[in-house]
């Protein structure tokens, strides 16, 4: 069975980087390890950073829209051999379209659309950890959402400083300070 969930986190371990997602209401969070471009693709959508040229999942979002489709839902729906696997529901009218997606890119489309997100119940009862166990684990669990954004500001203002764009570079100036 699926149980409504969100995307708790973004944290670096010593294994790598994970984004944890915890069902609504448990105390438990599942950790699923992605690369560093995954988990800075889902940084950014959860911070809701502009980017001068449409990312990989913007332009998927963008072909959605000229097509009239929309994500219904994003699901984790199983583990196994260590793998965890997820599908993207579409609707398009009255048609439905399930489709299968890495569970780091689902989840990326799932940030920037805050469109709802299911895990199946028994990915939550093989992988799921603790939620205190995480926070009393903070030296090695690392939650740095604003470290990356930060970064990726930054970066972002030297290519905009780079390319003489001073609009661009202020506001992306005024970003990071208010971080």
């Amino acid at each position: 069975m699926l149980v409504e969930a969100e995307i708790w986190t973004v944290a670096r371990t010593d294994k790598g980087n994970a984004v944890l997602v915890k069902p609504l209401g448990s105390e438990r969070a599942v950790p699923i390890f992605i690369g560093p471009l995954e988990a800075q693709s889902i940084l950014i959508g959860l911070g809701n950073v502009p980017m001068p040229r449409p990312l990989t999942h913007d332009l998927f979002i963008s072909i959605m829209e000229k097509l009239s489709v929309t994500v219904d839902r994003v699901e984790i729906t199983e583990l196994k051999d260590g793998t965890f696997y997820s599908r993207i529901l579409l609707k398009q009218g009255m048609k439905k379209i399930p489709v299968d997606s890495r569970p780091s890119d689902a989840l990326a489309l799932a940030a920037r659309l805050h469109c709802p997100l299911y895990i199946s119940e028994t990915v939550v009862d093989e992988a799921g950890v603790a939620v205190n166990l995480i926070a009393e684990e903070e030296g090695d669990v690392a939650v740095n959402v604003q470290d990356d954004k930060k970064t990726t500001l930054e970066a972002e203002l030297k290519r905009a400083v780079d390319e003489e764009n001073y609009e661009e570079a202020a506001r992306l100036r005024d970003q990071i300070n208010d971080l």
